[in-house]
């Protein structure tokens, strides 16, 4: 069997959902051969546990993302039975643009993959779980945080491949300025504010926080909705991305259904509202009864001390 695994990368780095990504296909056995576009860490993909190969995928449209460009240039060298990518919104765009160049079925939004090609995936808005077994070549995302990531010790050998193909200038300058700030579907920490922020401008304060714990920041449908100025790339829920983060951090956010499908499966989510009787609060952890003006500087304040010890 072969596996080709698209890697991911983040401010010039490899990013660790490439790990998991390793971690869920090792047990399937077979040759893996991990695609680096741009050659984005592609040393450090070779060092992981179970990798076979790895090819640093070069030329100039790596520069700046263009789906276009970039699934054209990879499509020649993701073969075999399995291509696998993170269900980012590049990968997504990526697993799905690759396979109708190959003319196979993409499957999304991944959380259990098992041998003999038997997945586990979120459906209807994760009210349900879907059980299915694929049959390949198939090409599939999987969801981050949703698979242990593999280890290191890995010696793959790297060969460099030079790809080109032409660039929507339009798509690319946009996608440049989208990429300047963490995905909030790769994030392990998010926090995110609803119309309960009041103004798009006190969406700075949710930025300070995320500057102390790394983290993405979201917003809420409501907010999307009303501020121009809050883009939909941020939006949480089922009309935007659905995330799966160790930490989700609501402030501001009633809780609407549509947002509680998005984030519910966070391992750990913090609640912060005025109002007590908030939906939010009936799936949160911890539950935070308080205007954000007043929770948000105390959350700062001690975040700020207990990460710099």
């Amino acid at each position: 069997m072969e596996v080709t695994v698209i890697s991911e990368g983040i401010e010039g780095s490899l990013h660790p959902v490439t790990a998991q990504l390793l971690g869920a296909t090792s047990p399937l056995g077979g040759d893996i051969t991990v695609l680096c576009p741009g050659g984005v860490g592609a040393a450090d993909a070779a060092s992981i546990s179970g990798v076979s190969k790895v090819i640093s995928v070069e030329g100039e449209c790596f520069m700046s993302y263009d789906c276009s460009a970039w699934s054209k240039s990879l499509a020649p060298l993701a073969k075999g039975d399995l291509v696998v990518a993170s269900a980012s919104s590049v990968g997504r765009e990526l697993a799905a643009s690759i396979a109708a160049i190959r003319g196979i079925p993409v499957l999304q939004d991944v959380t259990g993959l098992e041998e003999g090609f038997a997945v586990t995936r979120p459906i209807y808005s994760g009210k349900a779980i879907e059980q299915i077994t694929i049959t390949p070549p198939c090409s599939i995302t999987l969801r981050a945080n949703s698979f242990d990531a593999a280890g290191s010790g890995g010696n793959a050998e790297v060969s460099t491949v030079n790809q080109s193909a032409d660039v929507t200038v339009a798509v690319k300058q946009a996608l440049t300025k989208a990429g300047e700030k963490l995905d909030v579907a790769e994030a392990d920490i998010i926090i995110s504010g609803g119309r309960g922020m009041g103004d798009p401008a006190n969406f700075s304060k949710l930025y300070e926080v995320a500057d102390i714990l790394g983290a993405a920041v979201g917003a809420s449908r409501a907010a999307v909705d009303t501020w121009e100025e809050i883009p939909h790339s941020m939006q949480v829920g089922q009309t935007g991305k659905t995330v799966t983060p160790n930490l989700y951090i609501a402030i501001g956010i009633s809780g609407a259904i549509q947002h509680l499908a998005g984030m519910r499966t966070s391992k750990y989510i913090v609640a912060i509202n005025k109002d007590a009787e908030a939906p939010i609060f009936g799936v949160a952890d911890y539950g935070i009864v308080a205007t954000w003006e007043d929770a948000l500087p105390v959350l700062k304040k001690e975040l700020a001390a207990l990460l710099s010890n």
